[in-house]
Formats: structure tokens, sequence, C-alpha cells
């Protein structure tokens, strides 16, 4: 994963919802799906940059089964 920038921070969590993220991302704590949470968002909206900027431009060379 590398070495990563960090501090220490407080936030109010909705802890029902926290969990859930926890359990959906399969992370071993609140801390861990929290930044896996904010990892997700920003592939996420990467791939909608990509998709505004390439979708329909590209053409699929492949087979599919």
């Amino acid at each position: 994963m590398g070495t990563r920038r960090t501090k220490l921070t407080t936030i109010r969590l909705d802890l029902r919802l926290a969990d859930r993220a926890k359990r959906a991302l399969g992370a071993k704590s609140r801390t861990e799906a929290v930044h896996r949470a904010l990892e997700e968002v920003v592939h996420l909206d990467h791939f909608k940059q990509v998709m505004l900027k390439y979708g329909g431009k590209l053409k699929f060379e492949g087979y599919i089964d």
C-alpha cells in the first residue's frame, strides 16, 4: 500500500453506516473503512472523468463468449 501521510483527526460518524461500510468493504476497522471508502470515491471520480472524456469514442476490439 505504500507510505501514507496521515493525521489524527476527529470526525462524527453514523456508527451503523460506518459498520455497514466496514462489512461491505471487508475492512478490519472503521478507520480502514473510511480510508477505503475515500479511495473508492476518488477512483469513481476518475472513472467518471474518463467516461466524460472518452465515453462512446473508444472502439472495442475483442470477443465475447
